[in-house]
């Protein structure tokens, strides 16, 4: 990240004021370590806000996914279908298991999971012999995916979802929090996130069971005898109570931040609508929590995304290329792959502008004017 004065950042973090009250209770009785009574109050304040009955916070949103995963007793061979538009760390976890990841493609309104095309998938993998162990369905942008559709798909043929909401914490599908529809969901708390620990993730669940375990393998899976006996491989994963801190003042704010990015949202699609330019609208039961705004090039425009972002670097003005197709990736050469070729089409038309909360307009404005001379 280019940290030069006066910089429009894409989606820098927004503190709101009483995260340094908690970090400050935590030095002043010396809380500095993963245990002490932010942890347990960052898990409650998480279950509060997404009606989760359990949350384990984490050091990232990847260590989520990573123990969801394990949780799953996904083994080594086993085929994981996954979106192949979406970032790495949604994928990563399933090689760290030395499992396969088995890439669907988008659909076009929310360019999340394509339902039919997940279907076509199972059926492939099972003429082969091959039941896939898992589905990770990814909320990407914030945007929740057709959930009811590939909830079906998935009972249908009785394999176990996950949620990847690391960029959706507070979207609703049908208004019901997403990352509470699978048997486990996941958040990231990254620093560009809508909310920020400084880096950090959480697991939730309706499972009891898995939540304690996902505990137990987060903190090395110690069993409290004079030595601690260790039976299995498990994970240094645990949150810093400092970290958790930060969490509980973010999260206080959560809805607000939520109400400004969606403000955002709503300025550029007013002020930018007349250049062309294709804004992703909500679809029906979706409630996006526009953790960033990302818009189309008129297929006519002759600049690319990469034109357009160099323009706006030119002016101290971060933009971004949307997530590169991960079946396309020199990494994933080798994995299965369904679809149409969606997501590359997307990518070549694509751009995600500053979304931050704590924009303001005049840095608002500056964006729009600057956008406007480089597609004009």
């Amino acid at each position: 990240m280019n940290y030069r004065p006066g910089r429009i950042f894409m989606s820098a973090p927004h503190l709101g004021g009483h995260e340094k009250n908690y970090v400050q209770k935590a030095l002043d009785d010396n809380w500095v370590s993963t245990s002490g009574p932010n942890l347990p109050g960052l898990e409650h304040d998480i279950c509060q806000h997404t009606n989760a009955r359990h949350a384990v916070v984490l050091n990232t949103g990847t260590a989520a996914l990573h123990l969801a995963l394990r949780l799953l007793d996904i083994k080594p061979g086993d085929e994981v279908l996954c979106p192949t538009f979406a970032p790495v760390a949604s994928v990563n976890p399933i090689l760290y298991l030395g499992a396969i990841p088995v890439f669907v493609e988008s659909e076009a309104n929310t360019w999340n999971m394509c339902p039919e095309t997940l279907e076509q998938a199972i059926k492939a993998r099972l003429e082969t012999g091959h039941k896939p162990a898992c589905i990770v369905v990814v909320h990407l942008y914030g945007m929740p995916a057709r959930l009811n559709e590939l909830l079906q798909v998935a009972e249908q043929y009785g394999i176990l979802v996950v949620e990847d909401a690391a960029e959706a914490l507070g979207s609703r599908y049908g208004g019901h929090q997403v990352g509470t529809f699978g048997k486990m969901g996941t958040f990231s708390f990254g620093g560009n996130k809508i909310i920020t620990t400084s880096g950090g993730g959480a697991l939730i669940t309706e499972d009891a069971a898995l939540a304690e375990r996902a505990l137990y393998l987060s903190t090395e899976a110690q069993y409290p005898t004079l030595y601690d006996a260790h039976e299995q491989i498990s994970y240094n994963y645990r949150l810093s109570n400092i970290s958790a801190g930060i969490g509980r003042g973010q999260i206080e704010v959560l809805e607000k931040r939520i109400k400004e990015r969606r403000e955002v949202y709503n300025f550029y699609k007013d002020h930018l609508s007349d250049t062309g330019l294709q804004f992703i609208p909500e679809p029906k039961n979706c409630f996006s929590n526009r953790w960033l705004t990302t818009v189309l090039l008129d297929p006519e425009q002759s600049k690319s995304p990469k034109e357009i972002i160099a323009a706006l670097e030119e002016h101290n003005i971060e933009a971004g290329p949307l997530w590169k197709p991960l079946h396309l990736q020199p990494l994933f050469q080798n994995s299965p792959y369904y679809g149409d070729g969606l997501s590359k089409g997307l990518v070549e038309r694509g751009l995600c502008l500053p979304s931050g909360s704590s924009l303001t307009e005049e840095e608002l404005r500056k964006v729009v004017q600057v956008l406007r001379n480089a597609l004009t």
